[in-house]
């Protein structure tokens, strides 16, 4: 893997689904279905469904007599989605934004929206969907980051911090959502039944450049005028020169209708 300042934005698809992977994605994963409670029978929906990462599991979950409905605004995504899921048959792949869900009104028992509400163009606008979507009795699960809880150690703290802001203000679109997501909930129409804030750590340089996107969201800072380039480009090189630790909260809420 490279870790040259400005490496190339992964394929968004083997970014997700390696991510899911690693020790803190399936950490809060786990947690999220089986606080999710899915039953036998059951219509599931995913939405922001990405490559299908979680479709085979929920398909396990709902069982023979059960629907899983992935939604995803992507073709490449659904494409990979399909690949994954074709020999499920409980699996139906959708292509349609989250503001404007495809479903009936009122049908479905189990939804999940995992990262996506950070990138959507209005996400308050969500959760008034999927109020919409459910019946009666419904569980939902939504999980977010929030960008301002991410710390890099280094000796020049400065630094760090500055590459926080740059992340919060400018690289990610909705940044602090996964603070905001209960209140969200709640004004939808939402009951708020559980929220856990999950920590996950990196003690590998190359596994946080990967994931939290540090030489090339450093790179994209210096372009932007954010972070001097002499200063931004000896705080990456030192971050994989000795012991590393990274750190950022995910905020996971469950909800009933």
């Amino acid at each position: 893997m490279s870790t040259t300042l400005g490496a190339s934005r992964p394929d968004p698809a083997a970014y997700m689904l390696r991510t899911a992977a690693s020790p803190a994605g399936r950490g809060y994963k786990q947690e999220l279905m089986e606080l999710l409670d899915i039953q036998p029978g059951q219509i599931a929906l995913d939405v922001g469904c990405g490559p299908g990462t979680d479709l085979p599991t929920l398909a396990e979950r709902v069982g023979a007599s059960g629907t899983v409905i992935g939604v995803d605004r992507d073709p490449a995504m659904l494409a990979e989605a399909r690949r994954r899921t074709s020999d499920l048959p409980a699996v139906q792949i959708r292509e349609a934004d989250a503001h404007a869900l495809p479903v009936e009104p009122g049908t479905v028992d189990r939804a999940k929206i995992d990262r996506v509400l950070m990138h959507v163009a209005e996400p308050t606008g969500v959760p008034a969907q999927l109020h919409l979507a459910t019946q009666p009795g419904a569980r939902i699960a939504l999980a977010e980051p929030d960008w301002d809880t991410l710390v890099v150690d280094a000796e020049d703290l400065d630094t760090s911090r500055a590459f926080t802001r740059y992340t919060t203000s400018e690289a990610v679109r909705h940044a602090t959502i996964g603070r905001s997501l209960a209140r969200h909930a709640e004004q939808a129409g939402f009951v708020v039944e559980t929220v856990r804030a999950t920590t996950p750590v990196f003690l590998d340089f190359q596994d946080a450049d990967h994931t939290l996107g540090l030489g090339r969201n450093m790179h994209q800072a210096i372009q932007d005028g954010h972070i001097d380039e002499a200063r931004g480009r000896r705080w990456f090189t030192s971050l994989s020169e000795g012991p590393f630790f990274a750190s950022f909260t995910l905020v996971t809420v469950i909800c009933s209708r």
